[in-house]
């Protein structure tokens, strides 16, 4: 599995956790919160996006995100619902490192690409559901930046 970043290129999962990690002990005093939403686009297939930020409360920003075919995906439920297990096993992958670095103390939030206002809104109490009985805060649109800024922008 593979991520890439914008200053780093591509990276494995296991170097993109050391580069956090790193950023993490940049400044050991600050509040960080790591982030991860998806995101998709139907062309001829369906590309999906996992955003992995990690952000440093009231100092900037870092991610990294993964792409992600799949054969064309009309349902938009089911776009929803794949997009949230795809941040649901890259969630579980970091937190379980995370764990084994002894940061399991970092708050994890899964952004999920639905809204109280248009088509997604039916679809609002089952993925977070979905993700809160995961063990994770979720966080629906507005609020969800990972997926629906930094994941859509490499959709396109």
């Amino acid at each position: 599995m593979y991520f890439t970043s914008p200053s780093r290129g591509r990276l494995t999962f296991e170097e993109m956790m050391q580069d956090i990690t790193r950023f993490i002990q940049g400044v050991p005093t600050s509040s960080y919160r790591l982030i991860i939403g998806s995101d998709s686009q139907v062309k001829q297939d369906t590309c999906f996006i996992t955003a992995v930020v990690i952000h440093r409360t009231g100092k900037g920003a870092r991610y990294f995100y993964r792409k992600k075919y799949q054969r064309k995906i009309k349902s938009l439920r089911q776009k929803i619902f794949y997009e949230t297990a795809l941040s649901l096993e890259v969630g579980n992958m970091i937190t379980q490192y995370l764990s084994q670095m002894g940061l399991d103390d970092l708050p994890v939030e899964i952004h999920i690409d639905v809204g109280k206002h248009g088509e997604t809104r039916d679809l609002i109490k089952e993925v977070v559901g979905m993700v809160t009985g995961s063990g994770f805060m979720a966080r629906i649109k507005p609020d969800a930046y990972a997926a629906s800024s930094v994941a859509d922008k490499h959709t396109k």
